[in-house]
């Protein structure tokens, strides 16, 4: 990955190249987070780990910059692991295969790991230079971001001295984040009932695959298929008429990434085999028209499998299916106050099948604690009417947006000055962590800036070079304008 560090700006790449050989995925950041306190040490850096595992690292102003403001830089230290279904790749041992592609860097089959680690880099970068000006600094890792927001759940009152905070988990250059989604996680149990196969002779896996897939939250928008409601969507559509007799059902991967895959095993009467195939070579034709813009590759796969011993009961089968397909999915309602921005969404995330149950994992996201709510609602009721329960839990707010927050002006002002023209002050519908640090920091003024980031979260992850320049050079000139304390 050599190819990495002759990238501008240097210290930031060698940066990033050293993180992707250590492998990060959520609740697996030891080792690089071990690596990291490490390193600050042997830098003569203060290095505080709080009780759920961030790191606090502190460094000195550069002279003449003592009495500035102090500043926190913040980034996550975990990364999302998903994975082509063809790609060998073992996220808590492997290395990420990183490459440059034009004016982007890729991974090879696999998330890049820029979503976080380009803030993550920059910020470190800065802790190791010896000529960038900035007054009194922390930086703070926050561990396991993407799967719980864990780290910013934990952070506790006293630990940060700083002023002003600066997020690096934005992925739009350009663009300058005063506001984000809260969510909450819902996790619905269809109890399952068994029985023998009644007059099935014919036993298949049928996959869903060539999807997408994308973050739940910055790329819900796009209309993008969702693995998990089409196979549902198949079988409300097909199951009675072919005499399908379910085994299992699974899609999905986290909660916060949009499904590209699902896969379902099940048994059929053998004259019903020819009009299976049909009913496939239908529906993947009806979909690809649908998504003909926004997601045009699925793909359905049938595999003859070994005879199963038993199969999901008439009740229950009907039930789940029936369910799935009735909930809803995607954007539910775009934001009045900003325009273009999603308001509030779902995504149905994972589906797996248990021995007493199926377990369907969802992240409701909404910019109001209304909205996600009512969505909350929604599924409370589709549970109520389905004879399942639902499990409500890990709720995070929203960061509220304050037009008059004086770093957001400085960063806005900073940017027209190098770029001579004006940002866009925005609010992202993903859950940045600013939301959760309000709690015990109620008086910290936040912004949040990054690169152009693609297809986070999903085997496409891109970053492009240039807006890493160009973000670095924004977040150099922002740390140099920070005022003086009593200003």
């Amino acid at each position: 990955m050599t190819a990495l560090t002759q990238l501008y700006p240097q210290p930031l790449w060698q940066w990033f190249e050293q993180i992707c050989a250590i492998p990060h995925p959520s609740k697996h950041e030891h080792a690089l987070s071990q690596y990291i306190q490490q390193w600050a040490k042997a830098q003569g850096l203060a290095v505080v780990e709080d009780k759920v595992g961030n790191l606090i690292i502190r460094k000195p102003a550069t002279p003449g910059m003592e009495n500035c403001k102090i500043v926190v830089l913040q980034a996550h230290i975990d990364m999302v692991p998903q994975k082509n279904a063809d790609k060998v790749h073992n996220f808590e041992t492997d290395p990420i295969e990183a490459y440059v592609d034009g004016d982007w860097v890729k991974a090879r089959g696999t998330t890049l790991g820029s979503d976080n680690g380009i803030g993550m880099s920059s910020a470190l970068a800065v802790l190791g230079s010896k000529d960038i000006k900035h007054g009194p600094l922390e930086v703070l890792l926050t561990i396991d971001e993407e799967a719980g927001m864990t780290g910013a759940f934990g952070l506790e009152a006293g630990y940060l001295e700083a002023d002003i905070l600066i997020n690096t988990d934005s992925e739009q250059e350009g663009e300058i984040y005063m506001g984000c989604a809260g969510g909450v996680d819902a996790q619905i149990s269809v109890p399952m009932s068994w029985q023998a196969p009644e007059q099935s002779n014919a036993s298949f896996s049928m996959t869903m695959s060539g999807l997408k897939g994308g973050h739940s939250g910055v790329n819900i928008h796009l209309g993008r298929g969702n693995a998990n409601k089409l196979l549902a969507r198949f079988l409300f559509k097909y199951s009675d008429e072919l005499a399908i007799e379910l085994v299992s059902f699974t899609g999905g991967s986290l909660r916060n990434a949009i499904p590209r895959e699902a896969n379902m095993t099940f048994m059929l009467p053998s004259e019903n085999v020819a009009a299976l195939k049909q009913a496939i070579d239908t529906f993947q034709a009806l979909v690809r028209e649908e998504l003909a813009i926004a997601d045009p590759g699925m793909l359905l796969t049938l595999a003859e499998i070994a005879m199963p011993a038993k199969v999901m009961g008439e009740e229950a089968q009907n039930t789940l299916i029936d369910l799935l397909h009735a909930s809803p999915n995607g954007v539910i309602r775009m934001s009045d106050e900003v325009e273009g921005v999603t308001e509030t969404s779902l995504n149905i995330g994972v589906i797996s099948t248990e021995d007493e149950s199926v377990e369907i994992l969802c992240l409701i996201r909404s910019l109001i604690d209304s909205g996600r709510e009512e969505v909350a609602g929604m599924l409370t009721a589709l549970a109520n009417l389905s004879g399942a329960s639902i499990d409500l839990s890990g709720a995070y707010p929203g960061w509220k947006p304050d037009t008059s927050s004086p770093v957001m002006a400085i960063v806005r002002e900073t940017y027209n000055d190098i770029y001579k023209k004006d940002p866009t002050i925005m609010v992202i519908h993903a859950g940045l962590e600013c939301g959760l640090f309000k709690e015990p920091y109620p008086h910290m003024d936040m912004v949040s800036i990054g690169p152009t980031i693609r297809y986070p979260h999903s085997p496409d992850e891109m970053v492009n070079i240039t807006t890493v320049g160009q973000y670095w050079e924004l977040l150099l000139a922002v740390l140099e304008r920070i005022p003086a304390k009593d200003a």
